[in-house]
């Protein structure tokens, strides 16, 4: 078996580990990859975006299977393409990917599928925006409509701050084309988890959950990220809950989605609000989240081109996960300045000292490989994964495997799986 995996993150590097364990899979491409991925299969200069580039090099190749990894080739249509030159490809359609292609759109469907959310107005002028904010109050949500790699959400606590979020998307137009349509929501208090979950048309299975870490600092402070930190199972939804939770979050989007014409194949993200109120749907992904994915691979055991197969051939109720028992947890390593502007070009070394450690992985993002070498180059530079029997173990064992890297004006947060641990009582 012949794969491509799309994609240049930790999610991809992590997908192309566990794609390579399959013992019939001969070889696996990665567009455009990184530093990473280099090490488990071949780095292609193609980019993400390059729909046209990836069919023409699939076709090429007698690529038997495309793994999309992030949301921009999805939106862009590249499974409907793929499918279009008769090459299996697990994700959605871009008539499906529109769920995490447009806020508005999501909602819509959330509305008409009965899935619990926030309320929410849509608007595309600052005028009706002001008019709808007067009426609400602080606190509220302040969202651009399209892809704004995972920084378009603003949680703006008083009008000043609602005031200013305005300003970034209307005025001073932060986010291009993604905030010309803004989304803005009721501010929902709880703990939020993520539940993932393979689906083929008709049938949802979730994996464990996970619970990713947004803000950049310690205790939820600073600007939003692409993701700081991923553990797995989150304490707050247990195993026991996960098929009760699709069924409120994930199978009606599915059967909405099959009665518009356009059944929703590959993964359903849903990002929960746990509220007094019961959950509530904060945003749907139509991919693996970066960085849940990382400790999510960990734990599966079941062959993952497998089930993606089965996904795409509308197979999945044959389909059931084995799950690693023990938790694990991913810690991010950034650049120095991240999310806002970064130093590039730092050498990292100590990767093969903490992947000696057992159970750790350390799955590369933005990073390139030069002259032997493994450069910074990016703002999420790598995340140290590690399993452990509970959740303190593996919070204990992935800091231990970042404690043996070394990379100049580097950052990370020391708490993830903080809020875990504090819900089980073992802090």
């Amino acid at each position: 078996m012949r794969i491509l995996i799309i994609g240049s993150g930790g999610r991809e590097h992590a997908l192309a580990w566990k794609l390579s364990k399959r013992p019939d899979v001969t070889e696996i491409f990665v567009a455009p990859g990184n530093g990473g991925t280099a090490s488990v299969a071949v780095n292609v200069p193609i980019k993400d975006s390059d729909i046209q580039g990836l069919v023409d090099f699939a076709k090429e190749k007698a690529v038997d299977l495309v793994v999309p990894g992030p949301e921009l080739p999805l939106t862009l249509g590249v499974v409907d393409a793929m499918q279009k030159a008769g090459i299996a490809c697990f994700g959605p359609s871009a008539a499906c990917a529109k769920l995490e292609g447009s806020k508005s759109f999501a909602k819509e469907v959330m509305q008409k599928a009965g899935v619990p959310t926030a309320a929410a107005g849509v608007f595309t002028s600052r005028a009706e925006a002001e008019v709808f904010v007067k009426e609400h109050g602080a606190p509220l949500v302040v969202k651009a409509d399209g892809l704004a790699a995972g920084k378009g959400v603003i949680v703006a606590m008083t009008m000043e701050e609602v005031r200013a979020a305005l300003d970034l998307m209307f005025e001073k137009n932060a986010f291009g084309e993604a905030s010309s349509t803004v989304l803005i929501e009721e501010f929902l208090e709880g703990e939020e988890v993520s539940l993932l979950s393979f689906c083929d048309g008709k049938t949802a299975l979730p994996l464990p959950s996970a619970q990713d870490h947004k803000a950049v600092f310690d205790n939820d402070k600073g600007p939003n990220t692409g993701g700081m930190g991923a553990y797995s199972p989150a304490p707050i939804l247990p195993d026991s809950e996960l098929s009760a939770m699709a069924d409120i979050v994930a199978r009606p989007i599915l059967t909405e989605m099959a009665r518009r014409g356009t059944p929703f194949k590959g993964i359903l993200y849903a990002g929960l609000m746990m509220t007094k109120d019961g959950p509530k749907v904060l945003e749907y992904n139509v991919r693996f989240g970066d960085p849940e994915c990382q400790p999510l691979l960990m734990r599966l055991k079941s062959d993952l081109a497998d089930i993606m197969l089965h996904c795409i051939e509308g197979t999945l109720d044959a389909v059931s996960l084995d799950i690693e028992e023990r938790s694990a947890l991913g810690v991010v390593l950034t650049a120095e300045g991240y999310p806002g502007s970064y130093p590039k070009g730092m050498p990292i070394s100590g990767i093969d000292r903490a992947e000696a450690l057992e159970g750790v992985q350390v799955f590369q993002a933005g990073t390139k490989a030069e002259d032997g070498h493994i450069l910074a180059n990016g703002g999420r530079v790598l995340c140290v994964t590690a399993l452990g029997e509970d959740l303190k173990k593996a919070q204990a064992r992935a800091y231990e495997g970042l404690a043996l890297l070394s990379m100049e004006h580097s950052q990370f947060r020391t708490d993830i799986g903080k809020k875990g641990l504090k819900r089980l009582q073992l802090v």
